[in-house]
């Protein structure tokens, strides 16, 4: 352990150290506390996304006010998964790491990803539904539902090759929050790493797979109440549409981007300096 600039902190070389070594942790976990995890994590991700459209349905705030005020209270569904502990499939992609330097095999890498990211979408959804019967979306004078299937219909009209990379661009920023989370010590620290990252992915409108599981559902359900507009429609079919592309970006931002990008450098370069 090491100081850095004169702040009780882990070192990068000691960052990629503990990664490696939660990741090992993860991927053995047992499948029920592993999937009950990954449920409280969609769930989390949800309550951050909730919050973003609280602010998105301020119709007295700037387009940049909006999406970074808006980004900083998504930061709150990082912040909880770190902190009181869940299994995230956007964060669990830096299991790529451990896989990369032989301490788990590519079976159990896929088995905690598939497993975390199915517990994922039945936590957010799960709250997508509970927000829905609460009628949450109704405050603000029904806004806050507007909002929220305006926002579901441009992700489902996104075309996938931009779904894609503002997934890739996504999981990079969310990670690089994760692995600098991992050098506080405090509460304090992690939040700090955590909500600049945050922040700028939402407020630059990058995708966030694990966010649209709640996002695009509680459209639906909306629609379905009649709550909104019947046309145009959220669709099953429009879902997996944006889902995949996105989960497929996650995936690479974060393992490739990431996880692998640092592995060559403090796991495969022992010589690399600490900073």
């Amino acid at each position: 352990m090491s100081e850095i600039f004169g702040f009780d902190a882990y070192a990068p070389r000691e960052i990629a150290q503990r990664v490696e070594t939660v990741g090992v942790a993860k991927a053995r976990l047992a499948l029920l506390p592993l999937a009950l995890l990954g449920v409280l994590a969609g769930a989390f991700i949800g309550l951050g996304a909730l919050g973003f459209v609280i602010v998105k349905s301020d119709p007295g705030l700037g387009y940049a006010a909006g999406q970074w005020l808006g980004g900083l209270v998504f930061s709150l569904g990082l912040l909880l998964v770190v902190v009181a502990g869940a299994e995230l499939f956007t964060g669990n992609n830096l299991l790529a790491m451990a896989w990369a330097d032989g301490k788990i095999s590519a079976r159990e890498l896929l088995r905690n990803w598939i497993v975390v990211c199915l517990a994922n979408l039945m936590g957010a959804a799960g709250l997508a539904l509970l927000v829905f019967l609460s009628g949450h979306p109704q405050l603000n004078g029904g806004a806050i539902a507007q909002t929220v299937f305006k926002i579901a219909l441009a992700k489902q009209n996104l075309p996938w090759q931009e779904a894609l990379f503002r997934g890739v661009l996504c999981n990079l920023l969310v990670c690089m929050a994760v692995w600098m989370a991992m050098a506080g010590r405090s509460v304090v620290d992690k939040a700090v790493a955590i909500v600049f990252p945050v922040s700028a992915f939402v407020a630059a409108g990058f995708e966030h797979s694990i966010a649209n599981m709640y996002l695009m559902p509680l459209a639906w359900l909306l629609q379905q109440s009649g709550a909104v507009p019947p046309a145009p429609l959220i669709t099953g079919a429009g879902m997996l549409g944006n889902w995949l592309p996105v989960i497929a970006g996650n995936l690479l931002g974060g393992s490739v981007l990431v996880a692998l990008t640092y592995h060559l450098i403090y796991r495969r370069n022992p010589a690399h300096p600490e900073a």
